[in-house]
């Protein structure tokens, strides 16, 4: 074990080594170039050194020295690029040895934070510039090392009473060594000038100068001399004193000595034990000591920390340690505000038991107040220690006979008053001012303890008693300022009384009026009532008239005369004073003529005068002030060489600024990038040793981690604080994911590449898991870059080895220690982060299962009281910002400007800016602060920047802010860790409850445990005390938000969202019904301004606004009952809620008229007022269900504001009612997201249409599958609006498709009426070609008229008919052609744009039928204008898809397509058999006409040829014969009748070869297959069948019987049965998408689409069909929280969309409505609700008559008990009687008997 942590410190060394050698290495460079660069003096009298390219060159340089390549391998640990190294480290913090594991982790992170500590250390460099600075740094360092021996030998010369021993021998001896090692160190050491002596001012009253004290020995009196001397070196090297006697830091020389650690020393010297009484050089070095710490820490915070850390030392009674104490705490708001409660204690009791010194006191106003900051955390515990000591501390002069002593002591001890530190005068007055400093900043409780210390009555008496000296009127006055007048609550005895006035008329006025009759000379002047005047009554006159108290007081109208006086005097105050007193005085003046004007009090007109003449004489001062800065700023370069010498060394330490600034920027992303890579490393440690090692296994099964986050816990018992946070802040890196640009990159790769040899996710594969998520996915599911896994399974790796019980334990454990609470914190929100139910489980089990869950919860319930306490401590407001609501309005002040300046005048007040002066102002300011930049950085001390006029410039610049300052930290105070600290706890308890766990949500409300943290209630009450309502009213509530505590109350409110939603009924009621002012505080969130954060930032007030809003319906969610409902209306206005609500929307309208005139800001990331204002809308819309007068309120239309706001936000809200696994219903209100006003009307006609309305099932399943498609649709087209071309077609795109359908109309009528073209124009009359364009320009002018569609289309008809006619049919085909080309690529593109068609992948477009249809008829387009006009007519078949008729029609054939086709197979196969019956039986009559289409014309005419020769050789044998035959002197000659025979017979020889030709016949059954065709062609087609068009058999003939069956058979089968059939599917199916269409519409009219309820359901009900389909069961509105739960974070879900989103993720849609409705179900409630009443009513009636039966049987069973008992009793007396009649007689026993009847 000793070896390994020999190594560790080896290593250590080496690291040590190499830190100095590149720290070392950058000095070298910065001297290089500095050297090469000498300063130099510019134009403008400034020196300057290195420029931006030296720097540059410095950088590129500084790179190198952390190369550790082989080129480089001065650096290289190991050899092999520090892989070695981590492997040692790695092995060594497996370890099971705490120490060693603790040294090797440091070594770790030390490893990878190389730039970082380089950085670091190089910031603390402290470079000796000038020769005095290195003679400094020699004399200190001498003056150190001699002073430490000094000390550590203080036992040697140190003086010892007599009673000590000190002749003993070993003593003596030891001086001797002593004394000869000195001398030896004395010779070794080189010469040196001597010391420089004392002045006398120094040596004066110097008990160590003049031998005062017991007498020493030589030796000894020089080392105290030689002490006295090095102490007032170290004053003098710390401070200068200026000629006003004011101290002076010197800022370099602190620095040094701090850096060199002589503090330390100096407390060891403190430390020194020795004899107060006797040694007095020993005391005076103790005060040369505190001196010297006191003037160490003057105005620097690093050295007041490193005092406070040894602040126990200096709590002694002593009045130097006071002092002491009290430079510590001085200006420093940080450590008065850690002050602890014993400090404060010890000074209390120093004044009860060592005296009243007015030390201790101010030691008090120190810790108060801070930097402007008034603490209240150290207000009230010094007001409480004060009280409680008693009259021992607070001492007062109330009574008659110390109010008359208190008197006489003014005037007897008021010249020594002021150096007298005892005097009980003084004593008083500090006390008092004290008291002033704990109530000032409008602290209650302070201001409630001081009412009673010192009444206003005693106040007033003090004041105005003649002998009362300034002094102490100043303490009284300020006190009665600071307590009873600029408080937080209205103290009526002070606006309500005389006091007040009183003041004015009897001390004010005289005291004002002798310092405005003072004599001119200033030296005799009396300073102390001057400054009384002149700084507190102007400032409490001020005040008091400013206070919205006094406004709303009437004293002021009764008081007119002693106002007048009291303005008058003030006036006569400021002519007699001069320079920057003049402020507070003129602003008085200011003040009191405004409230003059407001009050309407009458000035006289010579003082109104006085008063606006000095207005204009301010001005014009203020005007040539502004002047000359601005000069003098020019002009310094005449006095430039005089500076030159002395700024040489301020260039110097510029240009190492400069250096460190710039490598503070160039690391910056490198050091996270350097030490993410130790994160790489963790993920896969394995990766360093060999596969098959021992630590390399062990390490891949997370032993390293795991050893890790074990090591964690024993840090924090080691009270290794540092390193156990590094460790946490480790852990929770490995979670996050973080971004180091593009240098932080190329350094991770860098590195990996080194220690792995293959990187082992890169940025390609991570990015690609990425892709293949889903759009929507939680922060759980997110695949981290550097892990490749998702968010939850690294939280979950870790959790499993321990993290989340390591978060557990570290949260019991540091509850006292903030920075590991805090880590521990943060990665328990780093587990959580995303809601991890896993690790949520994990947690509730482990608390739920062991006793730690009190402790736990105990830790987070202390947390909360103590930021409660610390807010009631530290927080204040400032109520002038009330008064300055009114006097600040913008738009009243330029206008106030505007009217005086057109009057020529100016405003009647005190002191005025007007623009002119304040721009000639800012540019004074700005030039001299530029020209003086270098002096301003460089400042070590001297009064060369006093000398310069630097501090005039600031000091006039808050004169002339005043108290208005509100940049001022005391305006807007930081808030302290105990408070911030709340921020991630409030964090962390919402990642508990993330995603609505309801068992996490009960577990912190009741932990079912002894002691019961509900942290509900306690958040509540954070939230109500940082809010302010604790300490005053809700009208406050603006001035206590400020920009530093928004994001806590911001996170509050989501915490407690997150409490509530899901829902958690419980939480709900614990936040509705507790007792504080949380339902307040939450609705005046909402209602209130909170100004003036609104003013700075309206941005964060929106989101707060947003916040609260949502918690309030949280606080409603899913709730049957109206209790939270009526008590957040009882906690508001609702017409303030409207107003709000009409506020916030045209806030935004106003908010985008000045993005129109203004520009585009730079980025807005917040919510805006419209989304804001809509949340409030839903609110109370949820509220207005409860609420009658608001419903009323939404529903009608009021002025037009509030109409116009209503009217938008109702139609962006939508309402839907959801099913809850339980099966009861819930109503759902939300807004409607953005992106759903991007669906296209088109698209919803086509859902709304073809949506299945079978079932009701049904339905809503196909709803919901096309719900994402439209999801889609709405994402493409909001990313199309983003292309303005693209996005302005599609618009249009119903436009292009009617364009088309008419063109193609056209050019098909063109080609029917002039295909084929002729090369003329159309023949047309003259008269028609004038109509023509009558018609033309009288269609015009209708279309300019009317604007309509029909009119339009009229007009381009008769255009193209015009066109026809002029330049002919084919050229204007030609031309609509191309048109029709042109509109369809548009009409297309616009299709595309549309459907998205652009962002789908290729095979989606190829196989999107649609695109493709639309492809086609582009193609048939471009095919008629270039190929031929006929290829038009195919695009008359797009009536067919744009006619929903015809589609039903072609929808009748292909419906039932399949049953058609096995009708026809079956028709197929009988003609089949009837043609085989055909060829076997009936071959020869299948005869059938023919006509050769091949005729040879040639043949047929010589045929006709041949005919007719032989014909006509025939006819002339004949007539020859006959001519023969004739008788002479006959006439036989026909000629004409041969002619016309001859004529005839031609033509009917041509005719009678026609017919011969025309009547071929042809067998048609030659073989099977010819017999087949013609049974199916001609027996098909024949209205008899195949009997048609076969031979006619004769009915002599053997086969007339089988063909007459034959014929008969085909013609009923086939023509009647089977053609039938077929025709009958048709028009069946035709008949069912009519009556399917018809119960469609049906449907639609009188179904509800949703739920599937019927109109008649509906009848007689509260809610009508209509109004239950338009807003209950809106079927876009389901389409729309559909949309909602997918663009919506996960973790920002309510708890109804949640649960819907986890089915919608299962696809299950068991929450939609099925036969339900709630409307009906309310009233069917109430008719049950009736029911049960009358029931109840009965039962009660029953239930009395058995009560009364009961009651009567009661009563006659007591009286037969009494029957029986008398019986008994009878009985027993009757036998008594027996016995006494025997005895007595009988008359005796009668009587008895008698007497108990």
């Amino acid at each position: 074990m000793d070896t390994k942590l020999k190594i560790i410190e080896i290593l250590e060394f080496i690291l040590n080594v190499r830190l100095d050698y590149r720290i070392s290495c950058l000095l070298s460079i910065f001297k290089k170039e500095s050297d090469e660069n000498p300063s130099s003096i510019t134009g403008d009298g400034i020196s300057q050194g290195l420029k931006n390219k030296n720097l540059e060159n410095i950088w590129a340089q500084a790179q190198s020295i952390f190369d550790e390549t082989e080129e480089n391998s001065n650096l290289d640990l190991d050899g092999e690029g520090g892989k070695k190294f981590l492997r040692v480290l790695l092995h060594l913090t497996m370890h099971e040895y705490p120490p060693l594991v603790s040294r090797s982790l440091q070594l770790l992170f030390r490893h990878f934070s190389q730039r970082q500590e380089v950085l670091q250390n190089f910031k603390q460099v402290q470079l000796l510039v000038q020769d005095g600075d290195v003679e400094s740094y020699k004399q200190i360092k001498e003056d150190l090392d001699d002073l430490r021996n000094l000390v550590e030998k203080s036992e040697l010369w140190v003086y010892k009473s007599r009673s000590t021993d000190e002749d003993s021998g070993g003593t003596k001896k030891k001086k001797k060594k002593n004394k000869d090692d000195d001398d030896d160190e004395t010779d070794r050491k080189p010469k040196k000038p001597p010391a420089p002596m004392l002045s006398a001012q120094d040596k004066q009253e110097s008990a160590i100068d003049l031998g005062l004290g017991p007498p020493l020995e030589p030796e000894q009196a020089d080392n105290y001399k030689r002490i006295q001397q090095i102490l007032v070196r170290m004053n003098k090297l710390c401070v200068t004193q200026s000629s006003h006697g004011n101290l002076t830091p010197k800022r370099n020389e602190q620095r040094l000595l701090r850096n060199m650690g002589i503090h330390s020393v100096v407390l060891e010297l403190l430390q020194i034990p020795y004899d107060k009484k006797e040694d007095k050089r020993m005391n005076e070095l103790i005060e040369l000591a505190h001196q010297f710490l006191q003037n160490f820490c003057l105005g620097d915070r690093p050295n007041q920390a490193l005092l406070y850390k040894s602040i126990d030392l200096f709590l002694n009674p002593g009045l130097l340690e006071a002092k002491t104490v009290c430079a510590v705490f001085k200006d420093n708001s940080q450590l008065c505000g850690e002050v602890s409660e014993r400090v404060i204690q010890h000074f209390i009791h120093c004044i009860e038991t060592h005296g009243r010194h007015v030390q201790y006191l101010k030691f008090l106003q120190t810790i108060v107040k801070a930097e402007g900051q008034f603490l209240r955390r150290s207000q009230d515990m010094v007001m409480q220690e004060l009280v409680s000591a008693g009259e021992d501390v607070l001492v007062f002069y109330n009574e008659r006979g110390s109010f008359n002593m208190f008197i006489e002591m003014m005037k007897a001890d008021r010249n020594r008053m002021d150096f007298d530190d005892i005097s009980p005068l003084r004593y008083h007055i500090e006390l008092v001012k004290l008291l002033a400093c704990c109530t000032e900043g409008k602290n209650a409780s302070t201001e409630i303890k001081c009412h009673s210390l010192l009444p206003l009555d005693d106040i007033v008496a003090m004041v105005e008693h003649k002998d009362c000296i300034p002094e102490v009127k100043e303490a009284y006055i300020n006190f009665l300022n600071h307590c009873y007048i600029d408080t937080e609550v209205e103290m009526k005895e002070i606006y309500n009384s005389h006091h007040i006035w009183s003041l004015f008329e009897k001390s004010f006025l005289v005291d004002m009026g002798r310092v405005a009759t003072a004599p001119p000379d200033r030296r005799y002047a009396d300073k102390a009532l001057e400054n009384y005047v002149i700084n507190s009554l102007m400032t409490i006159i001020t005040t008091f008239f400013n206070s919205p108290f006094s406004d709303q007081s009437q004293t002021i109208q009764t008081r007119q005369p002693v106002f007048v006086q009291l303005l008058h005097a003030v006036y006569r105050v400021s002519q007699a004073v001069m320079g920057h007193q003049r402020v507070n005085v003129e602003n008085c003046i200011k003040t009191l003529t405004e409230v003059a004007r407001k009050h309407n009090i009458s000035i006289p007109v010579d003082l109104e005068a006085q008063v606006v003449s000095m207005s204009q004489r301010t001005t014009s001062i203020m005007t040539r002030t502004a002047s000359k800065w601005s000069n003098r700023a020019t002009r310094r370069d005449t006095s430039s060489t005089s500076l030159s010498g002395r700024m040489d060394h301020l260039v110097i330490e510029q240009d190492f600024n400069s250096v460190v600034s710039v490598l503070e920027a160039e690391l910056r992303p490198l050091v996270s990038a350097e030490l993410s890579v130790l994160v790489d490393i963790l993920y896969q440690p394995h990766k360093l040793f060999r596969p098959d090692s021992e630590a390399s296994i062990k390490c891949k099964n997370g032993g390293f981690i795991s050893r890790l986050i074990r090591h964690c816990e024993k840090l924090l018992e080691e009270k290794d604080e540092k390193l156990c946070i590094q460790v946490l802040k480790t852990l929770k890196d490995m979670i996050t994911d973080s971004e180091y640009g593009e240098k932080g990159d190329a350094l991770r790769n860098l590195l990996l590449a080194r220690y792995f040899d293959q990187y082992p996710w890169s940025k390609k594969e991570t990015a690609e898991l990425r892709a293949k998520q889903p759009q929507n996915v939680g922060p759980g599911d997110v695949v981290q870059r550097r892990s490749g896994k998702s968010l939850a399974d690294v939280q979950c790796d870790l959790a499993k080895k321990g993290a989340a019980v390591l978060v557990v334990d570290l949260v019991m454990k540091s509850q006292n220690r903030h920075r590991i609470f805090v880590e521990a914190v943060e990665l328990g929100i780093a587990l959580l982060e995303g809601g991890n139910r896993e690790i949520q489980d994990m947690l509730y089990n482990k608390l739920r299962e062991s006793d730690k869950c009190q402790n736990f919860f105990k830790v987070f319930d202390n947390k909360m009281d103590e930021a409660q306490q610390e807010i009631k401590n530290t927080v204040t407001v400032n109520t002038s910002d009330l008064s300055a609501k009114n006097t600040d309005d913008k738009d009243g002040q330029k206008e106030g400007e505007k009217s005086n300046r057109k009057k020529g005048g100016h405003r009647p007040n005190g002191l005025v800016m007007n623009d002119e002066i304040r721009e000639e102002l800012s540019v004074a300011a700005s030039v001299t602060s530029q020209a003086y930049a270098n002096i301003r950085a460089g400042n070590t001390g001297d009064d060369n920047s006093t000398c310069l006029g630097i501090n005039t410039l600031e000091e006039v610049g808050e004169n002339f802010g005043g108290r208005g300052n509100k940049d001022s930290p005391a305006d807007n105070p930081k808030l302290s860790p105990k408070i911030a600290v709340m921020e991630p706890v409030l964090r962390f308890l919402q990642l508990l409850c993330e995603n609505h766990n309801l068992f996490l949500q009960n577990f912190l409300r009741n932990q079912k445990s002894k002691t019961n943290y509900n942290l509900i209630s306690k958040t509540l009450m954070f939230l109500d005390c940082i809010c302010g309502s604790t300490t005053g009213g809700l009208g406050l509530l603006g001035l206590y938000i400020n920009e530093h505590n928004v994001s806590l109350i911001n996170q509050t409110l989501e915490t407690l969202t997150e409490y509530c939603q899901g829902p958690c009924h419980e939480n709900q009621n614990c936040i509705a019904t507790h007792e504080s002012n949380g339902l307040h505080i939450i609705t005046a969130l909402i209602l209130s301004d909170i100004n003036p954060l609104a003013k700075a930032r309206m941005d964060l007030v929106l989101e707060l606004k947003n916040n609260a809003s949502k918690l309030l319906l949280a606080i409603m969610e899913s709730r049957a009952d109206s209790e939270n409902a009526e008590r957040i209306l009882q906690s508001m206005h609702i017409d303030q809620l409207l107003d709000m609500v009409c506020n916030l929307y045209h806030q935004e309208s106003m908010d985008e008229d000045e993005f129109f005139e203004e520009g585009s800001p730079d980025g807005d990331d917040g919510v805006s007022p419209k989304e804001v204002g809509h949340n409030i809308y839903i609110l109370c819309h949820q509220l207005a269900k409860h609420h009658k007068e608001l419903e009323e309120l939404l529903s009608k239309s009021g002025n037009e504001k509030h109409s116009k706001a209503l009217t938008h936000y109702r139609e962006n809200t939508a309402q839907i009612e959801i099913v809850r696994s339980d099966r009861t219903m819930e109503q759902i209100v939300f807004p409607i997201p953005e992106i759903c006003n991007y669906l296209t009307r088109e698209t919803k006609q086509r859902v709304y249409q073809t949506a299945e309305r079978d079932e009701q099932g049904t339905k809503v399943t196909d709803f919901f599958e096309k719900c994402n498609d439209m999801f889609i649709e709405m994402q493409w087209q909001r990313k199309l609006k983003s292309q303005a071309v693209l996005s302005t077609i599609s618009n249009y795109m119903s436009l292009w498709s009617r364009l088309l359908f008419l063109l193609a109309l056209m050019n098909n009528l063109i080609v029917a009426f002039f295909y084929p073209y002729t090369s003329h124009l159309p023949n047309v009359n003259g008269h028609v070609n004038g109509l023509l364009w009558v018609v033309l320009l009288i269609a015009l002018a209708i279309v300019v008229s009317f604007q309509r569609r029909i009119f339009m289309y009229l007009l381009g008809a008769i255009s193209i008919v015009r066109l026809i006619f002029s330049v002919g049919p084919e050229p204007t085909l030609w031309l609509l052609g191309s048109a029709n080309v042109l509109i369809k690529g548009i009409h297309l593109v616009s299709l595309m744009g549309n459907k998205g068609t652009f962002a789908k992948r290729l095979e989606q477009q190829v196989t999107d039928s649609e695109l493709l249809y639309h492809v086609i008829y582009l193609v048939f387009c471009v095919l008629g204008l270039s190929v031929h006009p006929f290829c038009y007519s195919v695009l008359l078949f797009d009536v067919v898809y744009r006619e929903e008729t015809l589609l039903n029609v072609m929808r009748s054939v292909t419906r039932n397509g399949w049953s058609i086709v096995l009708t026809a197979a079956l028709a197929l196969i009988l003609v089949y058999m009837f043609s085989i019956i055909g060829y076997m039986f009936f071959r020869n009559d299948f005869i059938v006409d023919v006509t050769d289409n091949d005729i040879d014309w040639d043949t047929i005419q010589s045929h006709i040829n041949k005919r007719v020769e032989n014909y006509v050789s025939t006819s002339l044998s004949v007539r020859q014969k006959e001519l023969e035959t004739c008788e002479v002197g006959v006439d036989c000659t026909q000629d004409d009748h041969h002619v016309l025979d001859l004529r005839d017979l031609v033509e009917g020889i041509t005719k009678e070869v026609m017919a011969e030709v025309e009547d071929a016949k042809e067998e048609a059954c030659s073989t099977l297959l010819m017999c087949i065709v013609t049974t199916l062609n001609h027996g098909l087609r024949s209205g008899g069948g195949i009997g048609d068009i076969l031979r006619p058999p004769s009915n002599k003939e053997s086969l007339f019987a089988p063909r007459v069956i034959y014929d008969l058979l085909f013609f009923f089968v086939v023509i009647i049965i089977v053609l039938n059939l077929i025709f009958g599917v048709i028009i069946d199916t035709f008949a069912d998408l009519r009556s399917e269409k018809q119960n469609s519409e049906e449907i639609l009219k009188n179904s509800c689409f949703i739920c599937g309820l019927t109109r008649s359901s509906f009848d007689n009900k509260a809610v009508n069909f209509e109004d239950h389909i338009k807003r209950e069961h809106n079927m876009w509105h389901y389409l729309y929280f559909y949309v909602q739960v997918n663009v919506k974070d996960p973790t920002e879900f309510t708890g109804p969309e949640s649960y819907v989103y986890t089915l919608v993720k299962d696809k299950d849609l068991n929450w939609f409505p099925r036969m339900r409705a709630m409307s009906l179900s309310i009233g069917e409630t109430e008719g049950e609700l009736n029911e049960v009443r009358c029931l109840n009513a009965k039962l009660d009636r029953t239930q009395a008559l058995v009560d009364s039966l009961v009651y009567q049987l009661t009563e006659l069973k007591d009286e037969m008990t009494k029957q029986q008992k008398y019986r008994n009793r009878r009985g027993i007396l009757s036998t008594a009687s027996n016995y006494n009649s025997h005895q007595y007689g009988s008359g005796a026993g009668m009587d008895t008997i008698q007497q108990y009847q």
